[in-house]
């Protein structure tokens, strides 16, 4: 079978990231300028919920803690949280939220129990230099905060999937409870379009197709991140996209994710 070759979308400056790899025979079934570094959206909330197992591992830290959050960390958009009348939740349910809907008065709450600077070191001593959360959701942005809520590579996001599937820096508990917020993801309408899975419930096999991802959105970015599965093969993959703003690059770039998927989807199936 002749392997398809995404067309990357390159109008209105666009530029990418991408890497596809079969995490066990190594094979790269996709690969261009892994190593460039861009905005990532929300995709840096996986370091966040990483942090906060690897507290729950060292026993520092019960998932059953009550948070309350506070109005200063009250977001839209992005979450589910600001329509709920529950103020105080589980740090279990508040990761869970982040994981399924990207919330982002969540992600605040969580930023503000364990620390931004924790995240960030915790995120720089498991090697990745070149991604991080770099704040907590802030709009509008004031003078002086970071311009972009996370980025990343595709090569080290990739690893960190990788990493994740094997349980290298959590235990094997921790390792799935991360996996599972992930797989609750809401969000298939990037590389995982192609898989033609049910939004709503992904994580075991639909379609012969095991699938758990993080996703992150702007005007200028699209990003996804994530492993897919069939019974023989498992393909970690990161696909970023940045494009110049005030341009409508969305369409464009979203038909590339979707053949980067296309390709996914082959080799599972081969």
């Amino acid at each position: 079978m002749t392997q398809m070759t995404p067309r990357f979308y390159s109008e209105h400056d666009t530029q990418w990231s991408v890497l596809a790899v079969d995490i066990d025979s190594g094979e790269e079934l996709v690969r261009l300028d892994a190593e460039r570094v861009l905005d990532t959206a929300s995709v840096g909330k996986i370091f966040l919920l990483h942090r906060l197992l690897s507290e729950a591992d060292a026993g520092t830290r019960s998932l059953e803690e009550q948070v309350t959050r506070r109005p200063v960390e009250w977001m839209d958009n992005s979450g589910l949280w600001y329509l709920l009348q529950a103020d105080t939740l589980s740090l279990y349910d508040a990761a869970a939220l982040v994981g399924a809907v990207s919330d982002n008065a969540a992600t605040n709450t969580l930023c503000r129990v364990i620390g931004l600077p924790v995240v960030q070191e915790h995120t720089r001593a498991l090697g990745y230099t070149e991604s991080a959360l770099d704040d907590v959701v802030r709009w509008p942005l004031p003078p002086g905060a970071p311009r972009t809520l996370s980025h990343a590579n595709a090569e080290e996001l990739v690893r960190f999937v990788q990493r994740t599937a094997r349980a290298e820096d959590l235990s094997p508990a921790s390792a799935d409870t991360l996996q599972r917020w992930l797989g609750a993801g809401m969000d298939l309408s990037m590389t995982a379009s192609a898989f033609g899975l049910d939004p709503l419930a992904h994580y075991y096999f639909d379609r012969d197709i095991w699938l758990w991802n993080k996703t992150g959105t702007i005007s200028t970015v699209r990003a996804d991140v994530g492993l897919v599965m069939s019974g023989e093969r498992r393909i970690a993959y990161a696909v970023l996209a940045n494009w110049r703003s005030g341009a409508d690059a969305r369409d464009g770039v979203l038909a590339s994710m979707r053949e980067v998927g296309e390709v996914i989807r082959a080799a599972l199936r081969g």
